[in-house]
């Protein structure tokens, strides 16, 4: 039987305007197997969990669990647990670090300033810093929710890990099972599908010297959908690649049609005209879904550079 991966790729499904919307990524280490919600059906305290969904509610901010790649054995509750905090909005993007004895000091973290950019209680609940080494390759492994992320997902965060790529964690929930193995690298906030070894280790390389790849990428997770699609096409419009470089200033419309304008720091700006479709034909959207689906599909029709009136192919 066909997964929903295998099917979406052989559609040859668009992935732009795919990623999961968050501001802000907040991350918890947490070892042992992960449920369908990990949140609260892993062995994290299931209260603790249902009190950081509640006070990420709105504010922007995504909460995960993160597990180092390999055997997922719990022998119990680790000594200290390593948590990462990261805004993707670029021009102020950031990531930082903590470790703690005890994960409710999570819930003193004020989440709304949090989506906001202001990582000032975060610091002061955790004794937080800035994450000063590689950039994270968060790979979505949480076979719970979809076993394509299992079957796909595992195998690519243990091949990274064990090549030397540092910075390499499993994650709970990425969003889009048919995409998998699904990628976020973190600060930037950019997340990838269909990832293979050779082209994580490509964008990671990237990160470092401050540019983004495009090839396979999902989009920014700072923007809604249309504008994450956006985003990407003025990017390839303009042979621009370089992080922090481009912003989704204004999206107006709604389903089934958007205008988005990206600008670039340097002043240029462009309108881009996103169209929702539907891919076909219908399928499971996930592997065990029970109904057929049409996942929703961002399709840019126009990208017109505004300062200068010329149109640039999409």
């Amino acid at each position: 039987m066909s997964t929903c991966s295998t099917v979406s790729q052989d559609l040859d499904e668009p992935m732009s305007g795919t990623a999961a919307t968050a501001t802000t990524w907040l991350l918890l280490e947490q070892a042992g197997p992960w449920g369908a919600k990990a949140l609260v059906s892993s062995h994290l305290d299931p209260v603790l969990g249902r009190a950081l969904e509640a006070a990420a509610k709105g504010t922007g901010v995504r909460v995960a669990l993160i597990r180092r790649p390999g055997r997922h054995a719990d022998s119990g509750p680790p000594a200290s647990r390593q948590v990462y905090t990261a805004h993707t909005v670029p021009g102020a993007v950031w990531l930082r670090s903590a470790t703690t004895h005890d994960p409710r000091r999570l819930l003193d973290i004020d989440f709304a300033a949090l989506g906001r950019g202001d990582y000032g209680t975060f610091d002061s609940a955790l004794d937080g810093r800035p994450h000063t080494g590689d950039p994270l390759a968060l790979v979505c492994t949480n076979g719970k929710r979809d076993r394509c992320c299992a079957l796909l997902g595992r195998p690519l965060a243990a091949e990274l890990a064990a090549s030397g790529v540092e910075g390499v964690w499993e994650v709970t929930h990425l969003g889009g099972h048919r995409f998998s193995p699904t990628l976020l690298v973190l600060p930037y906030g950019y997340a990838y599908g269909r990832a293979q070894a050779h082209a994580v280790k490509e964008a990671l390389h990237s990160v470092r010297e401050g540019r983004i790849v495009v090839e396979g990428c999902r989009g920014n997770s700072a923007w809604d959908r249309p504008g994450q699609a956006a985003e990407l096409a003025v990017r390839t419009a303009a042979g621009e690649y370089a992080a922090e470089t481009l912003a989704v200033i204004r999206t107006e419309g709604a389903a089934p049609r958007w205008e988005v304008t990206v600008a670039h720091t340097d002043g240029r700006r462009w309108r881009v005209a996103v169209v929702q479709g539907a891919s076909l034909p219908t399928r499971p959207e996930s592997c065990g879904a029970s109904v057929l689906g049409s996942p929703a599909r961002m399709d840019v029709v126009e990208v017109r550079e505004l300062t200068t009136t010329r149109a640039l192919a999409s």
